[in-house]
């Protein structure tokens, strides 16, 4: 009977693997604050601690890991090159920019691109888009699938889309994106605006706290994910002008949102800007791996292609 009362008890807190265990921020206080002893607390941590272990392991161990990740092609070549491959599966990639400077367009070339083999630059799996919003457009994903030589109906079928309306409903949805991945394959998954909602739901600065702390949840789910289904999460954040005295000179200068919540939070960081016509140019801000450079490419019919000259 006690056994009975402590699942439920562990179920209300959220805690259905042995992974969030150990790795979800679960303090002893928190599960004895919910009614479970604390000797029935520390047999749950030392029983999780035989399953999942949290120890140490060799570079060389680590290596061979590393080998596994894909890297997902983007669809330009120059951009291709400047990334050593692609979007990286297993990690975080933030696309930051001003409006209409082409991050929502290589979302939707990556929900196609992941879709092809692996000795074409995919992923072979499927993708899944967040979209906070209203961006998202099927019939684009019909344009770029045909440059690719795929069927149009099933790169449709391979994309779960949900449109989120708050930043609570934004984070359910990564609940059920966890079960749909147990059951699946997938290789990408895109939040397209990851910190629109939040500009909305939070306000000034007395909110900035709860907002920064809701915020890391949200980002501390999304690596979860990463790490534990080794799918690549995209996510585009806007941008906001930074005033200073130096502005009235060089004009304003722009930054992303989120602080230093989310450039920790985030593994390779990528600034994307407007150049001449369609060609757009991404920049290496961050990375553990990466080299700071630029490539050029192009918004077309056909999604991102490397730009002309």
């Amino acid at each position: 009977m006690e056994q009975q009362r402590n699942l439920k008890l562990v179920q209300q807190e959220q805690i259905e693997e042995v992974d969030d265990v150990q790795h979800g921020p679960l303090p002893i206080e928190q599960l004895q604050a919910s009614g479970i002893a604390a000797v029935d607390v520390k047999k749950l941590r030392d029983a999780a601690s035989k399953l999942v272990p949290l120890g140490f392991t060799s570079a060389t161990q680590l290596h061979a890991q590393r080998l596994e990740i894909i890297q997902i092609t983007t669809g330009s070549k120059e951009l291709d090159r400047v990334l050593e491959g692609g979007i990286e599966t297993g990690s975080i990639t933030e696309l930051y920019g001003e409006f209409r400077c082409g991050k929502t367009q290589l979302c939707h070339t990556l929900c196609v691109t992941c879709q092809l083999p692996l000795d074409q630059g995919g992923g072979e799996g499927k993708a899944m888009y967040i979209d906070a919003e209203g961006t998202f457009r099927p019939q684009r994903l019909l344009q770029i699938a045909d440059r690719f030589g795929l069927n149009g109906a099933d790169v449709l079928e391979n994309v779960a889309y949900a449109r989120a309306y708050n930043t609570d409903h934004q984070s359910r949805l990564l609940l059920e994106a966890a079960s749909m991945m147990v059951e699946t394959r997938f290789a990408v998954m895109i939040v397209d605006s990851a910190t629109a909602l939040y500009r909305t739901d939070f306000s000034g600065r007395g909110e900035l706290s709860a907002r920064q702390m809701h915020l890391a949840k949200f980002l501390r789910s999304l690596q979860k994910l990463a790490d534990e289904f080794g799918v690549a999460v995209v996510i585009t954040n806007q941008v906001v002008a930074q005033v200073d005295g130096s502005a009235v000179f060089a004009g304003p200068q722009i930054k992303p949102i989120g602080g230093n919540i989310m450039a920790h939070a985030t593994t390779t960081r990528l600034s994307l800007r407007k150049g001449r016509g369609e060609e757009r140019i991404c920049k290496v801000v961050s990375s553990p791996c990466l080299a700071e450079a630029e490539a050029r490419f192009q918004i077309s019919a056909d999604g991102v292609t490397d730009a002309k000259d």
